[in-house]
Order: structure tokens, then C-alpha cells, then sequence
């Protein structure tokens, strides 16, 4: 009552600690913060490193940098890797947040991987406390999408997910207000960009970063080659492997469908598994109503006309599929007293 009388804003966030971005939700003010899950550090002549750049800035410095400054991405597949720069980076998010207008901590939600062990999730438990939170409630990445996503899962039927994020791409089964089935695949963005990596390099000799590859998928990205070709060609820039310079090829329309194969197969095969794997009941349930598709990597150009063609069963993107994850974590954080079941313990 106190916050309402003097103005202020919910201290409470929800945080989608994703591998290849971090995103920020407040009750009452929606999706606050979006940046990339980058941290820039220096080391000290203690041994201790500091922190000079988070975010977007410190993107700008990858592979950009002098050998006294590194460029860290603290999650891997997404779990914690570097426990110490996750900690900085969840600090300077809630921070740049919170803006100092509230006097208490806040209580904070993050979603995890389906396949998260015991030890990865206290790992992140951990780092949302020691950033500050008074109090870490974990949920599953794909619950929280189906959430985000507007699914019907608190009735008798059955809903399936497969939330496409950079590290992982989730797939769950929900039904009557609980997770029948989860895993993780750890096939997903990243994944893309390396396969683009490695296409261009062992086919046309070229070496490129990691970021170039991800501007490709991003602007020329295609999970199925168009019959006609009228895709428009793709001049990329990089090292000549032979010769050592720099140089410059075009790709052609069925290059980047061909590059993108093998982690789209790996991703189809999850997807079989889980629909083996759920009575048969779910399964006609969901292929009347279709299985939805989230996460930055649902915005791949014909990626559910593939896994259609790949699976039988017709696939739906979600609205806004790149924050659903996000959004539904808010949501489970702004009920807590009704999705408490779909709370995950550290």
C-alpha cells in the first residue's frame, strides 16, 4: 500500500536468462530491458576482474578486443558456465532496472532449461541471490512460453511447446495444469550460426565469426530452399583459408537450408521423441490443435513448414515468439499463488 501511496513500481522482476540474450519483465511495466548476455572484463593486477561493459556494449567488443580485456558470455546451452560474470551481469541488469527508486530487494523469477540438473539450477538460484534478490523462484524455460504463449494449459487436454532459444530449444507437454513431459535439445541459435560457420568454411574455404553468421541467418535464413530460387543472393566477407586474405563470395538460395540441416534434424528428432513418447490421447490432442513454436529461433524463415513436412503435424509461431518466454514468466510471477505448481525447486 506504502509503493502505491508514494508512486512507486513493483520491485519484483521476471528474467529470461537466455544464452544468447537477457530479457526483463516488471509487473505493471511490461518488457524493460532486452540486451544480449555479453559481459567485458579486464583483470586486475589482484587477480580480481572488472566489469567495463555489459549488454550491447559489450557485443560490440567481441572479437574486437585487446588481450587485457575479455568478452565472456556467461551462459552456455542455457545453464550458468561463469558463475562470477552471470552474477555482474544479473547485478548491473537489476540495477539499470530498479534505478534505485525502491527500498527493498526484489523477488525475482527465472526460467531454466528443461534439462537443467540439480546442480545447474541451484547454480542460477544462487546468482539471482547473490545479485541481490531476496527472494529466486525458478521455472522451466518451456512452461514458461506455453504460459507466454497463451496455451490452454490448465485444461484437460493436451498443449506442446518447443521454445527455440540460443543455447537449448525446450520442447514440454502440458495438461491439466502440469508438465507431463519436458526435455531439452541442445540444438538451437547458436547452433545455426556454427553450422553457417562451418558450411561456409569447409565448402567455400572462407573463414567468418560468429556474428557474421548470425547477421546471415537473421537477414537470409531459410529452413527450406524455394522451389523458384528467387531468394536474393548473399554476398558475405571473411579470410581466405588458402591465401590468407581477405575475400569475399556470394551464396546461393540453397545454401543456407543445406548449411542449417543437420541442428534442424536434431530438433525434428526431440520433436518425434516427445510425440512417441506421450500417451496416445496427448497425441491426437495435439495434432488437432498443433504444437507452437517459440523463442528467437521460431523466427527462422519456413521453420514450421519444415518440422510439418518433417512430422505430419502442423506447427503454429507463437505471437511474439522471441519474448514469450519472458512474458509468461512475468505472468507466473505476478500469480504466484496459482502457478506455484509449475515452479521448479534450486
Amino acid at each position: 500500500m506504502l509503493s502505491r501511496v508514494l508512486g512507486f513500481v513493483s520491485a519484483d522482476m521476471a528474467i529470461d536468462l537466455g544464452t544468447a540474450n537477457t530479457l526483463v519483465y516488471v509487473p505493471g511495466r511490461g518488457i524493460v530491458l532486452d540486451e544480449p548476455s555479453v559481459v567485458a572484463v579486464t583483470q586486475q593486477r589482484d587477480g580480481d576482474r572488472k566489469v567495463i561493459a555489459v549488454g550491447y556494449e559489450a557485443k560490440t567488443m567481441l572479437g574486437r578486443t585487446p588481450s587485457k580485456i575479455e568478452t565472456i558470455q556467461p551462459l552456455r546451452d542455457g545453464v550458468i558456465a561463469d558463475f562470477s560474470a552471470a552474477e555482474e551481469m544479473i547485478k548491473h541488469f537489476i540495477r539499470r532496472v530498479l534505478k534505485r527508486r525502491l527500498f527493498t530487494s526484489p523477488r525475482i523469477m527465472i526460467c531454466v532449461p528443461a534439462s537443467a540438473t540439480p546442480v545447474e539450477r541451484r547454480a542460477v538460484h544462487e546468482a539471482g541471490l547473490s545479485a541481490g534478490a531476496r527472494r529466486v523462484y525458478l521455472i522451466e524455460e518451456p512452461v514458461a512460453a506455453a504460459i507466454g504463449a497463451g496455451l490452454p494449459i490448465t485444461e484437460a487436454r493436451g498443449s506442446m511447446i518447443v521454445d527455440i532459444g540460443g543455447g537449448t530449444t525446450d520442447i514440454a507437454v502440458l495438461s491439466m495444469g502440469s508438465v507431463l513431459y519436458s526435455r531439452s535439445v541442445r540444438s538451437a541459435g547458436n547452433a545455426f550460426d556454427e553450422a553457417i560457420v562451418n558450411y561456409v568454411r569447409f565448402k567455400y574455404n572462407l573463414l567468418i565469426g560468429a556474428t557474421s553468421a548470425e547477421a546471415i541467418k537473421k537477414e537470409s535464413g531459410c529452413a527450406i530452399a524455394k522451389a523458384n530460387g528467387e531468394r536474393m543472393p548473399i554476398h558475405i566477407k571473411g579470410r581466405d583459408l588458402h591465401r590468407g586474405f581477405p575475400a569475399d563470395i556470394t551464396l546461393t538460395a540453397d545454401d543456407i537450408p543445406q548449411a542449417l540441416n543437420l541442428p534442424i534434424q536434431q530438433i525434428v528428432g526431440g520433436i518425434r521423441q516427445a510425440l512417441a513418447d506421450v500417451p496416445p490421447e496427448l497425441t491426437a490432442d495435439i495434432c488437432e490443435a498443433g504444437i507452437y513454436l517459440t523463442g528467437g529461433g521460431a523466427l527462422l524463415d519456413r521453420l514450421d513448414a519444415r518440422f510439418s513436412q518433417e512430422t505430419g503435424v502442423k506447427f503454429k509461431i507463437a505471437e511474439d515468439p522471441l519474448r514469450c518466454v519472458v512474458r509468461g514468466t512475468g505472468k507466473a510471477l505476478e500469480q504466484l499463488d496459482t502457478m506455484s505448481d509449475f515452479l521448479v525447486k534450486p
